[in-house]
């Protein structure tokens, strides 16, 4: 093992992450409702140039407004691009009027860790001038070549930074991809074609202590393909998956938790290697099966999911 290593920066429960655009009132009350572990409110992709204002004040409303924390909620929104006119006012305003009730600011189309700095001081200095009394994190959405290119410097960075999710809507578009719909297979590629980029951008997170995340599956009508995204996902050691749609958020904090039987596993592999260990043994049989010192951290990880899902319902 390194000398250097980078914990987790902050434990987060991200099975769910419903996505919901500003500019629907209606939406943002029901998603309080919902099941979601966490909700982004939208000021980017799903808000249309004329309604960026307008958006920006519902959110600014709708944090104040409800009790997400007695709901459960992590609360996030996804700003503007960096590119763009909106994203300084998006900050400002909703930072300013709402920052107490604000737990991130997801930053789309991250390219270089310059990006994230920038997004950070200006919540350095808002947070003092308000006097906040908790620091709001930072998610970075990698869905560009650029960003995916530099995603383990993005990682490295410290800061703000808590988890990256992985954009593969604009990732696709950029890249000229063909691909069938919004995070599904082609069915001429001979596997999963996302698959390369979200283990790179998982890599990077495990290696700097953040929380990697999938992102959207566009056909909701399809949950059979989406339960199959989650479990690739999962198999990579992906937290979470967005949800575009209600129906999917009940699927995706069932795939993210860990089954019972699972957990019970993980429990008895602790409990043979302790009694391994008492007979100056490094590893043992269980099952039929060799584990060791790997498979103890293996079942610390699920047992660790396991414990913050249930302090969640608790």
């Amino acid at each position: 093992m390194s000398h250097t290593i980078n914990h987790l920066r902050k434990v987060g429960l991200q099975r769910s992450t419903l996505a919901v655009p500003g500019s629907n009132p209606a939406m943002i009350e029901k998603a309080a409702e919902s099941a979601a572990d966490c909700i982004f409110l939208d000021l980017e992709d799903a808000v249309a140039p004329n309604d960026k204002e307008r958006a920006r004040t519902n959110i600014i409303q709708a944090l104040n407004d409800i009790d997400w924390k007695a709901r459960g909620k992590t609360m996030s929104v996804r700003i503007n691009g960096l590119d763009t006119h909106y994203m300084y006012r998006d900050v400002v305003d909703v930072v300013e009027q709402a920052g107490q009730f604000l737990d991130l600011v997801l930053v789309p189309k991250v390219g270089v860790p310059a990006d994230v700095y920038m997004v950070e001081a200006m919540l350095n200095q808002i947070e003092m001038a308000k006097g906040f009394t908790h620091r709001i994190g930072i998610e970075a959405l990698i869905e560009t070549p650029l960003g995916m290119a530099n995603v383990e410097a993005i990682a490295a960075a410290p800061g703000r930074l808590e988890a990256m999710h992985f954009g593969v809507a604009d990732y696709a578009a950029f890249n000229k991809a063909r691909t069938v719909n919004i995070g599904g297979l082609n069915p001429n590629y001979p596997g999963d074609q996302w698959h390369a980029a979200l283990s790179r951008m998982t890599v990077a997170c495990r290696a700097y202590g953040l929380r990697p995340i999938d992102g959207p599956f566009g056909d909701f009508s399809d949950p059979i393909g989406f339960r199959d995204a989650c479990r690739r996902g999962a198999a990579l050691g992906i937290e979470g998956k967005w949800a575009i749609h209600p129906s999917q958020i009940e699927l995706a904090n069932e795939e993210f938790s860990p089954p019972e039987a699972e957990v019970q596993r993980a429990r008895r592999i602790i409990e043979a290697l302790r009694e391994a260990a008492d007979q100056g043994k490094g590893a043992a049989s269980l099952d039929g099966k060799m584990i060791d010192a790997a498979s103890e951290r293996m079942a610390k990880n699920v047992i660790a999911i396991d414990e913050t899902i249930r302090k969640r319902v608790a």
